[in-house]
């Protein structure tokens, strides 16, 4: 099982890594263009809720590109999104600061599983049955 993504509050979040190892990607970039190299962590931006580029960013990151490390979602991330981020290979959300985090894990936890594949599990559920 893949780990649970991690939530945190916009207006308490503070990122552990240097600024070395933190690559920020605009959402109308390419992310196969951009230099990996010694990347931890990759920040992708919701600049407001209904512009999901992202996911696709973060779906070619985890899948075309192997990309490891974090990919954590910024911007206007509602915990609406946050099934569907954690499907597409983000393993971080930095929510908006009115957004509750407690409801955003409850959310997640009603979803365990799902049927079919996806960024980070790409078999179907019933291939690990």
């Amino acid at each position: 099982m893949s780990q649970p993504l991690q939530l945190f509050r916009a207006d308490a979040f503070v990122p552990t890594e240097t600024q070395a190892q933190r690559l920020s990607i605009a959402n109308d970039a390419d992310p196969r263009e951009a230099d990996l190299s010694g990347i931890a962590v990759i920040e992708l931006h919701f600049p407001k809720f209904s512009d999901g580029r992202a996911f696709s960013q973060a779906f070619l990151l985890r899948r075309r590109l192997g990309f490891t490390g974090q990919i954590r979602a910024t911007g206007d991330v509602l915990i609406d999104q946050l099934v569907q981020m954690q499907r597409s290979g983000f393993s971080q959300a930095v929510l908006r600061a009115d957004q509750n985090l407690a409801h955003g894990q409850a959310l997640l936890a009603h979803y365990p599983a799902f049927y079919q594949g996806d960024a980070v599990r790409t078999a179907p559920h019933f291939v690990h049955a």
